[in-house]
C-alpha cells in the first residue's frame, strides 16, 4: 500500500512539474509575441497572465494597431514569429476586416484592435478585474 501512495505522489509531482514547464514555455511564447508588437510599433501592449483565471490559455495578449492595415500587418508578424516558433496551427479569425483580428496560438491568445474598437469592447477590463468576494448574505 505504501508503493501506491508513493506511486500516486510521484505522479502529482510530474504533473505539476510538466504543468510548470507548459507555463514557463506559455511565458516565453508571450514574451516573444509581446516583442514582436512591440517591434512593428503596435500600441497599448498588455499581457494578461490567465494562469488560475481560465483554462482556455496561459495568456493573453492585446495590443492595438493605428488603422485596419497595421491591425493586419501586426497580425501577419505574429503569425510569422510563431511559425519561427515552431507554431503552424493556429486559429485566426477577423482577417477580412481588420478592426480586431484574434489570433489562437493555443497557450497564448492574442487580439489585436483597432483603437475604437478596443475600447468599445475593453476586453483586458474583463481579464483584469479584481475577483468578487461574495458573502452567503450577499446571495439571493
Amino acid at each position: 500500500m505504501e508503493t501506491k501512495l508513493t506511486s500516486k505522489s510521484n505522479a502529482h509531482k510530474n504533473a505539476k512539474t510538466a504543468k510548470n514547464s507548459a507555463h514557463k514555455n506559455a511565458k516565453k511564447l508571450a514574451e516573444s509575441i509581446f516583442n514582436i508588437l512591440d517591434k512593428q510599433s503596435a500600441e497599448e501592449i498588455i499581457s494578461i497572465d490567465l494562469q488560475g483565471k481560465s483554462s482556455i490559455a496561459d495568456y493573453m495578449i492585446v495590443a492595438s494597431g493605428r488603422s485596419n492595415r497595421h491591425v493586419h500587418a501586426l497580425a501577419d508578424y505574429v503569425k510569422r514569429g510563431l511559425k519561427e516558433f515552431g507554431i503552424d496551427k493556429l486559429g485566426i479569425e477577423g482577417e477580412d476586416q481588420c478592426d480586431w483580428v484574434l489570433v489562437d496560438a493555443g497557450d497564448v491568445i492574442v487580439h489585436l484592435f483597432k483603437p475604437e474598437v478596443r475600447e468599445f469592447y475593453a476586453i483586458e477590463k474583463l481579464w483584469t478585474m479584481p475577483k468578487a468576494n461574495l458573502k452567503d448574505s450577499d446571495t439571493p
